[in-house]
């Protein structure tokens, strides 16, 4: 379906985050505007704190927007709602944060730790059929049914990121925000734990917003990708065409900072370093998130635009 008639579940829209206030005001994010659309994986990649996490956050309504809408399927789900709107908004949209360590309540049981989502929305017929529910989810990512005993501290981080993942599936979400899930995994659970978030994906129809700082590992599960430097957006397109065509300096620093799997390749790499202050002169030119075509967006003054889009679809 052509991107103009395909509805967006999610719509960022000039998005501001700012924490404190008067002279120690920082803006986290500035003028943050995208869409996710139903089914999708829309990943979010920069490097650590560029904004990321709290427009993750944002989203879910624990960091308030200082400027800018987020609407959920066609509603405003940012400011005021009403308790029952807000309840919707935790019920269709879920969170598996960054660290699993500090999002899970040490003295609650793994069983009660996956069930408390199904208590707080009563989404069971009786006790048989939340037991079913929680057994089946902890055998989906990988755990036994002796853990649902067991408490947070006995797990290795791999473990107890699949808790909250189960925590977050369980509650059969339309749109889950997965903030770096596998960044604290052995190289060996990575491949699992995307794995499991593609077969959910499929089973269930899910819709992905999948933060991460590695553009090696969102290459395998985007289906766009969203590039954020400093709580700016500086480039948004397709998989393949970002990774076919980088158009932003800053992009094509984190494509040179991908790994490559041959040692002697890798010693002879070139990094490439973004220098924002000798990059770019805004000075004359205000700059602007614009599209190049094929839905190729990228942050620049009018001039840069220009030439990237020489640089891309020839003169």
């Amino acid at each position: 379906m052509d991107e103009k008639e395909r509805k967006p579940l999610l719509s960022i829209q000039h998005l501001d985050v700012v924490f404190g206030s008067g002279k120690k005001a920082f803006k986290a994010v500035s003028d943050v505007s995208f869409d996710i659309y139903k089914g999708e994986t829309l990943s979010l990649v920069g490097e650590s704190g560029s904004g990321k996490t709290t427009i993750g956050r944002a989203i879910v309504r624990i960091n308030p927007c200082s400027a800018g809408a987020i609407y959920y399927d066609g509603k405003r789900i940012s400011g005021k709602l009403s308790r029952a709107e807000d309840r919707e908004v935790v019920r269709k949209i879920q969170m598996i944060f960054q660290d699993p360590a500090a999002s899970l309540n040490e003295r609650a049981t793994i069983e009660y730790i996956i069930s408390e989502g199904l208590y707080n929305f009563h989404l069971f017929k009786d006790e048989k059929d939340r037991m079913t529910k929680v057994e089946e989810i902890t055998k989906a990512v990988g755990l036994l049914p002796e853990h649902l005993t067991r408490y947070p501290h006995e797990f290795s981080g791999g473990q107890r990121q699949r808790i909250g993942l189960a925590r977050s599936i369980v509650m059969d979400p339309e749109f889950i925000i997965a903030d770096e899930p596998i960044s604290a995994l052995d190289v060996s659970i990575r491949a699992q734990v995307l794995n499991l978030l593609k077969k959910f994906q499929r089973e269930k129809g899910l819709t992905y917003l999948f933060i991460a700082h590695d553009l090696s590992i969102v290459r395998f599960i985007s289906d766009r990708i969203v590039v954020i430097y400093k709580g700016r957006i500086m480039e948004i397109a397709e998989t393949e065409e970002l990774f076919a065509h980088p158009m932003h300096p800053y992009t094509r620093s984190l494509m040179s900072a991908i790994p490559i799997p041959d040692p002697i390749l890798e010693k002879q790499k070139k990094l490439f370093v973004y220098e924002p202050d000798r990059m770019h002169d805004y000075s004359k030119e205000q700059p602007e998130l614009c599209d190049l075509g094929n839905g190729h967006m990228v942050y620049g003054s009018l001039s840069e635009i220009e030439e990237y889009r020489r640089k891309r679809f020839g003169a």
